[in-house]
């Protein structure tokens, strides 16, 4: 309608920092951080707070058998697909105060705005907060969009446990205990278009001092799970001829496999876990646990690296026996043309300053990509730092992204 003031204008900036503050307390490091593993009470309580924030402004909530919560606000059909708009609300053990949470409460601002202007769009939107993004406490992540796109199924994601022998499916039940009167729903709603904010967690943005960033793409990755199987015996006895050296091997098999990953150099191989047993001074190690991760935009570079990874295990075991899972493989992807034009245009509304960015992370919108139009907004990090508690976004930046995303959601949500 000509001479409607932008949805965003009604976009409270202060209402979205203190709720970023409001949840940064369900799992709170005293180092400033945030520890709030998926399916977790802590989590349970973050999701009670973001459930009540939604009711007070008429939005229904509901869940699935992946414990992945929506908020939905009715549109004038209800028979048209929703717009939806999140991230996740899990962190890693030493994470920050906005990876993932800054997706959820922009869409929950966009919601409010809605509200509060009184107007009503043709297309139903909804706030997501997916499961297990994070992949910290249950390997791999993405497991909410996973199951709700069909990617992966129930009876492959249920029985996966954590460190503590729990499985997916008894958090899933304890968090689904937990909900007060949040009806359950299949899997696989009809999306009419997904836009996901979240800091960029890199420091493109910061370093061309531009608020916001249209997300062109993500990046591919490989995930491995390795077990070097060799022979405890004593260090000060066994002979190296006779040793079958579990970390030796698997120090070897880590080595190679970097020099593999040197060319092109944003090549990037990293082992982030690694598990000695017995882990005794004195014993030569009998077995190695070790994760691998892959990542490069362009698939064949990927792609040819995954193979001198599975060379590389084979050439460098020695004596000892090895075992190698691939646990995820996501292709690079392009977002949708349309969806980045739209949140371009949108901020360019506003006069907010915004750039072309390519995530190097992994989203829940790369799941939602193959399902429906899928697009991505990027606000700073100071430092590029996320996953740490020194993990920071400017109040300002945060206000610019959830403006951008509430424009945009009103755009999508009025196309027939």
């Amino acid at each position: 309608m000509a001479g409607t003031p932008l949805l965003s204008e009604r976009v409270d900036g202060a209402r979205l920092w203190a709720r970023h503050m409001a949840l940064a307390a369900f799992g709170a490091r005293a180092d400033g951080g945030v520890d709030r593993p998926t399916l977790s009470p802590q989590e349970a309580q973050a999701r009670a707070q973001i459930i009540a924030w939604g009711r007070a402004i008429g939005l229904r909530s509901f869940t699935d058998k992946a414990a992945n919560l929506f908020l939905r606000l009715e549109g004038r059909d209800a028979a048209l697909a929703p717009v939806v708009a999140g991230s996740h609300i899990d962190s890693q053990p030493t994470g920050g105060k906005f990876d993932g949470v800054f997706g959820v409460l922009a869409a929950l601002e966009t919601a409010e705005a809605i509200v509060a202007r009184g107007t009503q769009p043709l297309r139903s939107f909804e706030i997501a907060a997916w499961t297990n993004e994070e992949g910290s406490r249950f390997a791999p992540g993405m497991t909410g969009s996973d199951l709700f796109t069909g990617t992966r199924t129930l009876d492959n994601v249920l029985p996966i446990r954590d460190a503590h022998g729990i499985t997916i499916g008894e958090a899933v039940d304890a968090i689904l205990a937990a909900d007060d009167d949040v009806p359950l729903r299949a899997f696989g709603l009809p999306i009419a278009a997904y836009v996901e904010p979240h800091i960029e967690q890199a420091s493109v943005l910061e370093l061309a001092n531009v608020p916001v960033g249209v997300v062109t793409g993500i990046q591919g990755t490989r995930r491995y799970r390795i077990t070097v199987t060799g022979e405890a015996a004593h260090a000060g006895t066994a002979l190296r001829k006779d040793r079958r050296d579990a970390l030796m091997a698997a120090v070897r098999m880590i080595q190679a496999m970097d020099e593999a990953a040197m060319e092109p150099a944003d090549t990037l191989v990293t082992v982030g876990m690694l598990e000695v047993t017995p882990n005794a001074p004195s014993v030569v190690p009998a077995k190695v646990f070790f994760s691998v991760d892959l990542r490069h935009p362009d698939n064949s570079v990927v792609d040819r690296v995954d193979a001198d990874i599975r060379r590389i295990v084979e050439e460098m075991k020695g004596p000892c026996e090895v075992e190698l899972k691939q646990i995820q493989h996501s292709p690079s992807l392009t977002f949708a043309p349309a969806i980045r034009a739209t949140i371009a245009e949108a901020a360019a509304a506003r006069a907010i300053p915004a750039m072309d960015v390519y995530s190097a992370a992994g989203h829940d919108a790369r799941q939602l990509h193959y399902v429906c139009p899928a697009g991505m907004i990027f606000v700073p990090c100071r430092g590029g730092i996320s996953h740490n508690p020194e993990e920071w976004a400017e109040p300002a930046h945060l206000t610019a992204g959830a403006q951008v995303l509430a424009d945009v959601v009103w755009t999508l949500a009025n196309n027939p």
